[in-house]
């Protein structure tokens, strides 16, 4: 059998071999409506760049491909976008030897293990991921609402303030996180205490292309804080940034009310779709989402990457 040659691609030839390879369209991209399943570099007005982009190649022919990805001003890569082969040892070999980091955030359907076909294509993209050092993180729900999907009722129990000041923010944010059930925060948390993860949101919502003005502490009617909500805008979408309810304020369903606000705002602003996310099992906002008229769009799996090898 001939050698494997693992290698980036450059900007010439980038979109032509990377497209080469053929798939079936269950799982990935291919799921996001509107489409956002072709690539395209930079140079071309797409998200990728060539030197991020890296394939397996056996006599001249693609067998796994890889994109990673970030955003147009950053200089290392946030996620791994795209994972696909048709000879699953390749991609492992791929992932194992591209010397870039990132989460792996697969995408697939609703209910994606009651389907043979889906299940099949998912589990070979997580098993070859998993080879390579990959681990699991967590399952997340993906929603996407639109205007036709109608406003949420806002309930009126809280006072919405915005907050210029960064350490008040900062320190909403270390409460929401010093009990939290969200995987990326406990990771945090692990790595650095609730400083970092604080400090994470923060730099996110920092990040964003969206403004500053949007961020909102919300307060209970006796000025008691009750949680931080961020509309915000990616790259690419309107997203729910943040919800986040302090602990002394939990079980009384103000994540809904965090959550009707943030809606409003953003649509307020024009948006035509919300993007959002909350792990499988944190079914308090979960069913936040549901009654908001949230419907969920697809489920993200998580990986982490295995740590860089020590020189």
């Amino acid at each position: 059998m001939t050698d494997l040659v693992i290698r980036h691609l450059v900007e010439d030839e980038a979109t032509a071999l990377f497209t080469s390879l053929p798939h079936a369209g269950l799982v990935g991209r291919a799921l996001l409506d509107p489409p956002r399943d072709t690539y395209a570099t930079l140079a071309e007005g797409g998200e990728y760049r060539p030197e991020w982009t890296w394939v397996a190649e056996r006599d001249g022919k693609v067998v796994a491909r890889a994109a990673f990805w970030a955003g147009p001003d950053d200089t290392e890569p946030k996620v791994l976008d795209w994972f696909d082969f048709t000879d699953p040892a390749a991609g492992t070999e791929l992932l194992r030897r591209a010397p870039l980091r990132g989460d792996f955030n697969l995408l697939l359907p609703p209910g994606w293990r009651d389907d043979p076909r889906v299940r099949a294509e998912g589990q070979a993209r997580i098993d070859a991921a998993t080879a390579a050092g990959y681990t699991f993180m967590v399952e997340r729900y993906r929603y996407v609402w639109r205007p036709a999907d109608g406003l949420p009722e806002r309930p009126g129990r809280l006072v919405f303030r915005p907050e210029p000041d960064d350490e008040r923010v900062l320190e909403a944010l270390r409460r929401v996180h010093s009990v939290t059930l969200d995987a990326h925060a406990l990771r945090a948390v692990a790595e650095g205490g609730v400083e970092q993860a604080a400090q994470e949101e923060l730099d996110f919502f920092r990040w964003c292309p969206s403004p500053r003005e949007w961020w909102r502490l919300a307060y209970t009617p006796d000025g008691e804080l009750a949680g931080i909500q961020v509309p915000a805008h990616n790259p690419a979408a309107p997203i729910v940034g943040f919800i986040g309810v302090v602990p002394e304020q939990r079980g009384h369903g103000y994540a809904y009310d965090l959550l009707a606000e943030c809606t409003h705002t953003l649509a307020a602003e024009g948006a035509d779709r919300i993007v959002a996310s909350t792990d499988v099992g944190n079914v308090g906002m979960a069913k936040a989402f549901a009654r908001a008229g949230y419907p969920v769009a697809q489920i993200t799996y998580n990986l982490a990457p295995p740590e860089p090898a020590v020189a």
